[in-house]
């Protein structure tokens, strides 16, 4: 009797791992169900203030006067980039003044630029894009000289949005590499405002940065602009950033009256919070003057630096 049951018994033991192998495996969870990649915005920031003085008592006989100086300075960077589209903002602010006794309030150095930009990438290095930026002052801004009789006097030549200059430009811009790009904008009309021309008239011409008094803005629809920037750590503690303008007006394209604009930084970490910041401006504009304008400062103070993401080499 046992025997009639080896067959059963072998056929049982036959199949059990074949029903072991077809038991059906945990359905893997679906493809939409899992996580979005989370889009980042890259921000960054680097903000440093400085102070100079020098204070000297009644009978100090070595010369010299009283003084003090102020300088602020603050770069905003946000940056997304999602497939191929990529969305960039900067904010950049520079502002420096001394105080001298017998002279009073000097401004030195004045900057407000804002820049907001769509790109949409065609290859590794190239985009199409898209841009609207602003250039501006913070403060007034003076001459100072003698008048027929001698005197020394003080005239208003800028003030806040006097001069503004807003450009949109359309076109392609390189990116090489992570620090450094440029825009190349066949076409990016300007808008030059100057709120009350005629009080600069004094000072500066009969239309004060090309616009005509009792007008405030001036309107360049046929240009082109080539916008270049550098922002590269040199050293573990020494940053240098550039930045070039060229704009060019399609009705009077000639080498004379083609501007040029070159903002430079080179700022050094002493330590944690301390740096020695060096900034300069050139700017070339025959609206303004036929010669080469510059600017420079040279500061030592406190700074801080802040990113959210960590630098790509390539």
């Amino acid at each position: 009797m046992r025997l009639r049951f080896l067959p059963l018994l072998a056929v049982g033991l036959a199949a059990a791992p074949a029903q072991a192998q077809t038991t059906p495996a945990p359905a893997a969870a679906p493809a939409d169900a899992q996580a979005e990649p989370v889009l980042l915005w890259r921000k960054s920031g680097k903000t440093g203030l400085g102070l100079n003085e020098s204070l000297l008592s009644s009978n100090w006989r070595g010369g010299g006067v009283n003084t003090i100086g102020f300088n602020a300075l603050a770069n905003l960077r946000a940056n997304r980039k999602s497939g191929p589209h990529s969305f960039d903002n900067e904010a950049d602010f520079l502002f420096a003044f001394s105080e001298t006794k017998g002279l009073g309030y000097r401004k030195g150095q004045d900057r407000l630029y804002l820049d907001t930009k769509y790109g949409r990438a065609i290859s590794t290095d190239w985009d199409m894009f898209l841009s609207l930026n602003l250039l501006s002052q913070f403060a007034p801004g003076y001459k100072y000289d003698k008048d027929a009789t001698g005197n020394e006097r003080a005239r208003q030549v800028s003030d806040f949005f006097a001069p503004a200059f807003i450009t949109a430009a359309y076109g392609f811009e390189y990116h090489p590499t992570t620090y450094f790009h440029v825009r190349l904008a066949p076409f990016a009309p300007r808008l030059t405002v100057v709120n009350r021309a005629d009080r600069f008239v004094a000072a500066l011409g009969d239309k004060p940065y090309g616009v005509n008094p009792g007008h405030s803005t001036r309107f360049e629809v046929l240009a082109a602009q080539i916008l270049a920037e550098l922002d590269k750590n040199i050293s573990p503690t020494v940053n240098l950033k550039a930045r070039y303008v060229l704009f060019a007006n399609y009705e009077h394209l000639n080498t004379q009256e083609i501007d040029h604009r070159l903002d430079l930084g080179l700022t050094a970490k002493v330590g944690k919070y301390i740096n020695v910041a060096l900034n300069g401006i050139a700017l070339y504009d025959y609206d303004q003057d036929s010669s080469v304008q510059f600017s420079q400062g040279l500061t030592i103070g406190i700074a801080y630096a802040f990113q959210n993401f960590v630098d790509e080499k390539k």
